[in-house]
């Protein structure tokens, strides 16, 4: 079994091969820029990990990483130019450093590279089952979004709501590149599951600590503007469950800070963190993020494989929820 490091490594070396070099440059330039970002290609390398618990010759699986990761980037891309973002991984977002048509319309070519990619496993047996995989995630994560932007102009979403979309727009992705590594590898249809299942329970987990660290992370290290989702009136867990704290008063004037867009925005962080604090947010956040952690654990202990070999897949899961960036 390959560690991280070597699989990062690994991993680096098909996105540098991989470099889009074609004309129009102003098409292809923004695409380099985002995929040579940096991150830390969580996706692609649990893709290869979940591989490797079947099958060494990995490989045969990086297009399928690849992929994943474009696919990933492509969301970003999109996704950052509907939350009028400024910063992803503490550089400019491409729509930023580039312009907004150049940024939907390299997006655009992004996701037709994507089929591209996935094209290279056409030899694979299971190429049929992991191209719907792919598919469905896809198609969740755009349902995902739009929960999301939904979210924003509503007084009433439920925590139950919440999750629902974090699992659509965040752990889905993760979750189906999981599994697409188990199918890629020959798993067995319950293997496969089960690895599906421990992937989206971790992306849940995942998105619980990056909500807790937006409000209290450390700017320098979290590599975005922490408070950002509060500017934004986002309906993180951590407003959803203040609200399902908070005395009915509290639960108003919550509301109205969060909406009110004339208060500067440093006083309107500071505001809003008060109340988390009061109402114990921050340990509420982690007890639900250990709770999906413990659900992803136990998929990963089912899955039919030595235990020896999933040693590396459950420390990087430990650490991605254990991380401050």
């Amino acid at each position: 079994m390959r560690n991280i490091d070597t699989l990062y490594k690994l991993f680096l070396e098909e996105l540098a091969k991989r470099k889009l070099q074609q004309e129009p440059q102003e098409l292809y330039a923004p695409i380099n820029y985002i995929m040579e970002l940096g991150g830390k290609r969580l996706r692609p390398i649990l893709l290869l990990m979940t591989y490797e618990l079947f099958k060494d010759d990995i490989e045969q699986a990086m297009p399928l990483a690849y992929a994943i990761e474009t696919f990933h980037n492509f969301s970003l891309v999109h996704d950052d130019i509907m939350d009028e973002a400024t910063l992803r991984r503490g550089k400019p977002t491409v729509h930023h450093k580039f312009d907004t048509n150049t940024g939907i319309l390299s997006g655009d070519v992004m996701l037709i590279y994507v089929y591209q990619y996935l094209l290279e496993l056409e030899s694979n047996k299971n190429i049929t089952q992991i191209i719907k995989t792919f598919n469905q995630v896809a198609i969740e994560v755009c349902e995902g979004q739009q929960m999301d932007m939904n979210f924003e102009t509503r007084i009433d979403v439920q925590l139950s709501e919440y999750i629902e979309m974090i699992g659509k727009k965040t752990a889905v992705l993760l979750a189906g590149a999981i599994k697409m590594g188990a199918l890629a590898a020959d798993a067995s249809n319950e293997d496969a599951q089960h690895a599906y299942e421990f992937g989206k329970n971790v992306g849940i987990a995942f998105q619980l600590q990056d909500d807790l660290l937006d409000s209290f992370g450390d700017p320098k290290k979290f590599g975005k503007k922490v408070g950002g989702d509060i500017i934004q009136n986002k309906k993180t867990y951590l407003v959803l469950k203040a609200l399902e704290l908070a005395s009915p008063e509290e639960g108003k004037s919550l509301l109205q800070i969060l909406s009110n867009t004339k208060i500067p925005e440093s006083e309107k962080v500071d505001t809003v963190k008060s109340i988390f604090t009061k109402l114990e947010i921050p340990t509420h956040t982690k007890l639900a993020k250990e709770k999906y952690q413990k659900l992803a654990l136990q998929h990963l202990d089912a899955i039919n494989v030595p235990e020896s070999r999933k040693i590396l897949v459950k420390k990087l899961a430990e650490e991605m929820l254990g991380r401050e960036t």
